[in-house]
This record gives C-alpha cells, structure tokens and sequence, in this order.
C-alpha cells in the first residue's frame, strides 16, 4: 500500500521502488511509530476529531500489531515501502475503514521526525547506561590501584611516576564527560514535532502539548518548517559517539601497547584475545584492535550526515532518508564497543611489579630530583642542568638515580646529602603530590569518593 497514490496514473519503477523504499532499515522503528500513532489518535479524540470508539479500536488494532510483530507474528514482508505504511496497511486490514482515519492531521514527514526523536532518545538511554557501567568497572579499577606505582608517559616517553588508579582516572573524567554530552543532547532535542504536519502545519484543532505530555517530551516544537527538517540532534549524537569512540581509541591503543612484550604492564583475558593462524605463541589483542578501528567508522557517519545536511533547503527533503542507515549502524557499533571494552577491561589482569620496575628505570623521578635541590637553595634552572648531567651519567653507566652512590651524586653537585634517595623514590614523588587532582593517594581518595557519589546518582 502506498500512502500517495492517487495523484498518479502509472505505476512505479521497480528499480525505483527499491531505490526509494526505507522498510528494510526504518522497520527498527516499529515500537516508536505504534507509539507515536497511539499518541496521535488519543489526542485526535481528545479534540474531537474521532470518536472514543474509533480511538479504542485503533489504539487495539495498534497494539496486537505490535505484539505479533514482537512475537514474530507479523513479519516484514517488504511489500511496503516504509515503516509507516507497514502499520497502516495492518491496521486497515485489520479493522477496515476506521484504519483509514489513522493519519488525519498527520504527515508522514512529522511521522518520521517523531519516530526518530522517540528512537534516538531511547538509544541515548542505552547508550548513558552502558557508560555508566563502564565507568563503575574504571571506578573499581582505581579503588584497587591507588598505591600500584607506573610511569606516566607525555610524548610516549617516559615523564613522572604516578599510580594505575590515576591513569584510570583520566579515562573516567572523560567518559563522565561523554556522559554529560548525552544528557545535553538529550535536553535540546525533548520537544515534540508531531502536529507539524509536512510542513505548515495542520487546520485540525489538535492539542500539540497534550501529544507531547504523552510522549513525555518537555513540549511542541515551535516552527513546523525546522520541525520537520531538523537533524540537528542526530548530528549532536553521532559527534557525541564519535567522542566516545575517540576515547575508547585512546584507551585501546594504551593497552595495546601495555599488552606488548616490551612494556608487559597488562596481561590480557583469553576470553578477550586470539590467536594466530601461524606463530602459536601470539596472543592478540584484538578487541582492542577493533575498537581502535571501527572508531572511523562512526567518524564517518558523523561527516556523512554533515555532508547530506549542509544544501538542504528548508524543508523536508527525501535526502534525509539517509539519516537512518549511517546512524544506525554508528549506534550499534559504538553500544558494542563499549560493552566489549567494558568486558575486557574488567578482566585484564595487571603486572604490578612490572609497572613499578618500569618507573623505577625511566628517570621518572628526575623532576623530584630537581626539586629536591631547589629545596636546598640552588635555583631551579641550575638544579634542572645538574639533574640532566645526573640522568647523562646514569645512561652512560646503565644504572638508575635510585642506583647512584652518595658519592656519584656529590661528584656532580655537593648539595646532595643522604635524603635525596627518599626525595626520589617513588612512593615519596606520588605521595607528596597531595593537590586536587594529583596521583597522591590522599587526593586520589577525594576524587574517588567524589566518583563513587556521582556514581550513585
């Protein structure tokens, strides 16, 4: 059934109606569309233009559908050529000419705007929810690690000491973020186009804040024009996942290397790792692999719906049927990544004592070093050219700071006496980093109670 006919004398291109036809991908909507249909009808009869009778038959007629489609039932058969005509050839076939009084006051471009909105809302849900278990396993991570020393890295070289539970939680201020980013989108996009019409809207006395209230958005959408060409909220959502994406790239690509036989800081799950085909000693990080990848892919749908908005005169266009595919696929394969990597990390198991040896060996203790001689008077630029020539001397000798004799370090500079090897171990550099936001431990227990409050919200 075609919902435009009648204004035509011949019958469609087959290639066409493939081209054109949206059912076999806008059939996901079929919760979000008898739910929009049964808002319209209720409101329709509150105002007067149905019956209380048509409206319970309809809204009847609308949920079996929707339980035999739940059931698998009804299946789709693609003879129709979106999701919207689907319900409606069901319902009229159903009920008969009362079906027929489904779409009064209602525009298949309104229609879908709805759908969409009700969609993306229920998947920013999801999607919240997911991070939200992602951050507890960080969360746990950390209230486990906050005395497990490692290296902190800028340039990829190794820079400070710090602990495991403070590398975790940069990742957690950043998915928090992802988290705030969504309940913004959220908030923007919670007013309701149905009523909109096509465009202009409709002549129908219809109650738009009573549609809305049903459908708890905030309220109607203000201008029928934008309402109905509006894709804004899903260009926020894409370049939202791609954040999250961003994020999880970053942590991917860190366990990847954690996970190599030169740092040995992580040994991954065998239920998250494969093998090789050929050298039966590889255990691959994979999953990480994968996250890592599939990152360009949600990148893409962000700049392809970018690109399908930008010429789009007001107001609807077919064009943005496109939305749909490209959107789709962005948000199960973002929901996918997250859960696996929520699951991977859970039960990666750490190499402590490789973590801490690897601090101990890179000089990540020098700038204590300088510090420690400007507590002794010398001035900061000339610690940091003696600490330089101490780092030189302990290359050449192979050794670390930590190695060096009292004597070795007198011999660069008298100043040193026997509290330096305190100064410079690495439970003094982590400890004494007590500000807000530092690795102490002290500061790593604020911030955690701080996340273990957010948490519980």
């Amino acid at each position: 059934m075609k919902l435009w006919g009648g204004r035509f004398s011949k019958e469609t291109n087959e290639l066409v109606n493939a081209f054109n036809e949206s059912l076999s991908f806008d059939q996901r909507f079929y919760r979000q569309d008898i739910r929009g249909s049964i808002a319209h009808v209720t409101t329709l009869a509150k105002s007067g233009i149905l019956t209380d009778a048509e409206r319970d038959t309809i809204i009847e007629a609308l949920k079996g559908i929707l339980a035999d489609i739940d059931s698998g039932k009804l299946a789709f058969d693609g003879t129709q050529e979106d999701i919207h005509s689907f319900v409606e050839a069901n319902l009229i076939e159903r009920i008969g000419d009362t079906g027929k009084k489904l779409h009064t006051g209602r525009s298949r471009n309104d229609q879908v705007a709805l759908d969409m909105k009700l969609y993306i809302r229920d998947e920013i849900k999801e999607m919240d929810a997911l991070l939200k278990e992602l951050l507890t396993t960080i969360l746990h991570i950390m209230e486990e690690n906050i005395m497990t020393y490692m290296p902190g890295f800028t340039h990829l070289q190794k820079a400070q000491p710090l602990t495991l539970a403070h590398h975790f939680g940069a990742y957690f201020e950043m998915f928090k973020r992802d988290r705030g980013r969504l309940s913004d989108i959220y908030d923007r996009m919670n007013y309701c186009p149905l009523g909109s019409g096509a465009l202009a809207g409709t002549t129908y006395p219809i109650d738009r804040a009573y549609t809305a209230q049903l459908l708890d958005f905030y309220g109607p959408t203000l201008n029928s024009m934008d309402s109905v060409s509006d894709r804004d909220y899903l260009i926020e959502f894409l370049s939202a996942m791609a954040t999250i994406m961003m994020h999880l790239s970053r942590f991917s690509e860190e366990i990847i290397i954690w996970n190599t036989n030169e740092y040995q800081f992580v040994e991954l799950d065998d239920s998250y790792s494969t093998g090789s085909s050929i050298m039966p000693q590889k255990k691959n990080p994979d999953i990480a692999e994968l996250v890592r990848g599939k990152t360009g892919r949600v990148y893409g749908a962000l700049m392809s719906m970018l690109t399908t908005m930008k010429g789009l005169p007001l107001a609807y266009n077919k064009d943005m049927q496109e939305d749909k595919e490209m959107t789709f696929d962005a948000i199960d394969t973002t929901k996918g990544c997250i859960s696996l990597f929520n699951g991977m990390i859970k039960n990666m198991r750490f190499n402590k004592d490789n973590m801490e040896k690897s601090a101990k060996n890179g000089f990540t203790n020098a700038t204590d070093a300088a510090d420690y001689l400007v507590n002794h008077g010398v001035p900061f630029r000339d610690s940091h050219g003696i600490v330089g020539q101490l780092v030189l001397y302990c290359i050449e000798k192979n050794i670390s700071l930590d190695d060096m004799t009292l004597e070795e370090y007198k011999a660069i500079s008298p100043v040193f006496e026997e509290d330096i090897y305190d100064a410079i171990s690495l439970k003094t550099c982590v400890e004494k980093r007590t500000t807000i936001g530092a690795p102490g431990p002290d500061a790593m227990k604020k911030v955690i109670e701080i996340c273990r409050e957010y948490l519980s919200k």
